[in-house]
């Protein structure tokens, strides 16, 4: 469904991504995991369509996507790291102002905004500003908006972020259903402990590169190590964080000697 071709992507002649080609069939829940820095961010502002490589390609469905962005916008559901929302506009607002960005009919999307603020326990507070919004409360805003208009790729970029242990359970249930009903799902996150619970296939890329593309236990058999962390270590080659962390100690220690 989604392909990656070839992307390269630099600034100020620095490769920032390198070659980077993966797919993303529908019905698949796939891990895009690496250090900050290692070209996720850049990857990712291509395959949303709003950078353009500098060379290679981003298909869906066989078609590059730059032939008709609007359409393909369309289809895509997502949801950023950052949560940049209008803090003026309530909740209700801002699913409103997205529906009728994306041509979504007054009285469906009203309904539909209404429904899914309820089912995601914003209902009291769908007329309040977005300002007096927790973390939590505003990332449910962001997951609504992405879904809004029944896309069918969706990319979501650390979507736990502020949610409790209930909303963390029900958006890992809501992947679930999304994947069986045949969409197609990049899933961005730091936590792999959840990345190794959810995702079908992982894809690793340090320095730019993919340097790993295949299901979490593969890749913890193949690497003969206990978890999808220490794998993780290994492949995008990351300091010995026990030492480092002895030598902060010594540092702090050493300045009050």
């Amino acid at each position: 469904m989604l392909q990656t071709q070839g992307l390269y992507r630099s600034f100020r002649s620095i490769p920032a991504v390198q070659d980077v080609s993966f797919t993303v069939s529908a019905g698949e829940i796939v891990g895009f995991l690496g250090p900050n820095g290692a070209g996720k961010s850049t990857t990712v502002k291509m395959i949303t369509g709003m950078l353009r490589p500098d060379d290679g390609r981003v298909l869906f469905e066989a078609r590059d996507i730059r032939d008709n962005l609007p359409a393909y916008r369309s289809l895509l559901g997502y949801v950023p790291e950052e949560a940049h929302l209008y803090a003026y506009l309530s909740g209700f607002e801002y699913l409103q102002l997205v529906g009728r960005l994306r041509g979504i009919g007054e009285r469906p999307l009203r309904a539909r905004a209404s429904e899914l603020l309820r089912l995601l326990d914003l209902e009291s507070w769908q007329h309040s500003p977005i300002s007096s919004y927790s973390k939590g409360m505003r990332q449910r805003v962001l997951i609504a908006a992405a879904l809004l208009h029944n896309p069918r790729l969706l990319i979501f970029d650390e979507p736990l972020s502020g949610l409790d242990v209930v909303s963390a359970r029900l958006f890992k249930d809501l992947l679930e259903i999304l994947a069986g009903q045949g969409r197609a799902i990049l899933y961005i996150s730091h936590v792999l402990e959840t990345v190794e619970q959810i995702c079908n296939r992982v894809i690793v890329i340090a320095k730019g590169r993919v340097v790993a593309d295949a299901r979490p236990a593969e890749l913890v058999k193949l690497k003969g190590l206990p978890n999808l962390e220490s794998v993780f270590a290994q492949l995008v080659e990351q300091q010995e964080t026990r030492r480092v962390a002895r030598d902060i100690v010594d540092v702090i220690e050493a300045s009050h000697a």
